[in-house]
């Protein structure tokens, strides 16, 4: 479960790094504070990670350009641990109190994204410090395998060595004290078919475990992106036909592309079983993982723009080829009229006669190729804060999208 990543610098300059701290804060802090949980306990965790963003603030002008700036700031909260362990010892005082973390669920990758409940005081105590280290930083903290490397100064091939080793001894040491619970994706997402014979039929059953499937290759993943992990249940309503679904969803008059929304937790779906003569059963499946995406961004802020949620998604669910996205956008990109982000948020059916769809998509991989997936996050929390965000106003940055359109 990784968090916000930085992937090159973002505040070169003290002023403004100052400027920006109290963003730096919020992107950060929870992080922070969930270390200082694990490795002291949570009465002090919030003053700490106070005096660590402070203690930032303070020495800025030693961070270099070319450092991750979470990883500098990790550094600090690390030095405060050693501190706070010194005088612990000092006092004769237990630094450690796991009891916060009890049955805590984890994702072990290699189950598939099946989590495992563990008594984390109990689990973690026989392994190696370096061991318990890692484990607390990617699953607790939500640090990439790449973070981690350079917090514990140690080759990305040798933490993820250490992870799957530790992860396995786990695995088998809790089995054997009966101390696991499997929970699988049905657990997070339910399925209620709205046909006739909801449950009954045996190809709706193998409907609802390709998506299950297909869910559950993508939920965890996306969550860990956008440092967001919903505290509540989705639920996936599946109409048999394009007619009903329509009339269900208040649209009796829309196109036939048109095969899934979302209202509040519940998206609304086509039955892959029939779907139309724009879609096929693999690309309802597909479909279902773009409004998944789409909710996520909406639970994280619902005030994002519609064609950033619709963009994520869509590069998320992994539905249009390279070769599609260029032919059917050719002739804007040639003419030069390629839409304005005030345009692609137009909310009518026009969305896909401008091509809103392709081109929120470009957007989306604009950014995360040109800026990396924080600077994403940051635009998802604050999606008009393009000068925070890009150090640019919003029409530099649709110029330079069009410029990385050409190339």
């Amino acid at each position: 479960m990784s968090g916000a990543h930085d992937t090159k610098p973002v505040y070169p300059d003290e002023q403004e790094f100052a400027a920006s701290l109290e963003k730096t804060y919020e992107l950060y802090h929870k992080r922070i504070r969930t270390y200082f949980t694990i490795k002291l306990n949570a009465m002090v965790a919030d003053d700490l990670t106070q005096a660590v963003f402070l203690k930032a603030a303070e020495h800025i002008h030693s961070f270099k350009g070319n450092a991750n700036l979470f990883t500098w700031i990790f550094k600090i909260a690390q030095n405060t641990v050693k501190n706070e362990y010194r005088r612990l010892s000092r006092k004769q005082e237990f630094p450690y109190d796991f009891t916060e973390y009890e049955s805590q669920s984890i994702s072990l990758e290699f189950t598939k994204y099946a989590d495992f409940r563990i008594d984390i005081g109990t689990a973690l105590k026989d392994l190696a410090e370096i061991d318990q280290e890692i484990i607390a930083l990617r699953f607790f903290v939500d640090c990439t395998l790449p973070e981690i490397s350079r917090i514990v100064r140690m080759r990305e091939s040798a933490v993820k060595n250490r992870l799957y080793r530790a992860l396995n001894k786990l695995k088998e040491e809790l089995k054997e004290w009966g101390g696991v619970t499997s929970m699988a994706i049905q657990e997070l997402i339910s399925i209620i078919d709205k046909g006739d014979n909801a449950g009954t039929n045996q190809h709706l059953k193998k409907v609802q475990q390709d998506l299950f499937t297909e869910l559950g290759n993508h939920v965890e993943r996306i969550s860990s992106k956008y440092n967001y992990h919903p505290s509540r249940k989705v639920v996936i309503e599946m109409y048999p036909d394009l007619p009903t679904f329509h009339q269900a969803v208040g649209e009796v008059d829309a196109p036939n592309w048109f095969m899934g929304t979302y209202e509040g937790h519940i998206l609304k779906i086509v039955s892959p079983l029939n779907p139309g003569p724009e879609h096929t059963y693999q690309s309802i499946l597909r479909s279902t993982v773009h409004l998944y995406t789409m909710w996520l961004i909406n639970e994280i802020n619902p005030a994002v723009p519609k064609w950033i949620k619709q963009g994520i998604g869509g590069y998320e669910a992994n539905q249009m080829t390279a070769d599609f996205i260029e032919h059917s956008t050719k002739d804007a990109v040639r003419n030069q009229t390629v839409p304005s982000f005030d345009e692609l948020n137009n909310d009518t059916w026009d969305f896909e006669t401008m091509k809103g769809f392709q081109f929120s998509y470009i957007f989306v991989q604009f950014v995360l190729e040109q800026y990396g997936v924080d600077a994403l996050n940051k635009l998802i929390r604050s999606p008009h804060d393009f000068h925070g965000v890009f150090q640019c106003s919003e029409s530099e940055l649709h110029d330079k999208m069009v410029e990385y359109i050409n190339k």
